[in-house]
């Protein structure tokens, strides 16, 4: 079976689901997956239900938020980075300037914002 390696990042109490059920700081593994593999994969590998993940970026650029996770079915490649970040985490500092989207994420805040948008004003 073809594979691909996955660099992938748990930060707060998400990092229990590196492999040290005491650890609430940061883990990072390397993980092989099939290839055509998913974040939903990826998260299934880990036991990590989404619901408990808050910020999510693949390679440096955002693709779910708390309450907002397109990214489910977002392939992924050899070598991609994924950093999964707790519910009650903080915006990165590195991004206080905005960070890119992936084309799901992108694509979901425009679809919100035209659900939310109110004509009278």
């Amino acid at each position: 079976m073809e594979t691909v390696t996955v660099e992938v990042w748990l930060y707060g109490p998400l990092a229990r689901y590196g492999g040290d059920e005491n650890n609430r700081i940061a883990a990072n593994l390397y993980l092989e997956l099939p290839v055509l593999s998913t974040v939903r994969t990826l998260l299934q590998k880990l036991g990590l239900p989404t619901e408990e993940r808050g910020i999510t970026f693949i390679n440096g650029d955002l693709c779910a938020m708390p309450g907002l996770q397109p990214d489910l079915d977002h392939s992924l490649h050899d070598g991609d980075r994924v950093a999964f970040f707790h519910l009650k985490s903080m915006w990165p500092f590195q991004y206080r300037h905005g960070a890119g989207q992936t084309p799901e994420l992108a694509h979901a805040l425009a679809e919100q914002a035209l659900f939310h948008h109110r004509p009278d004003r």
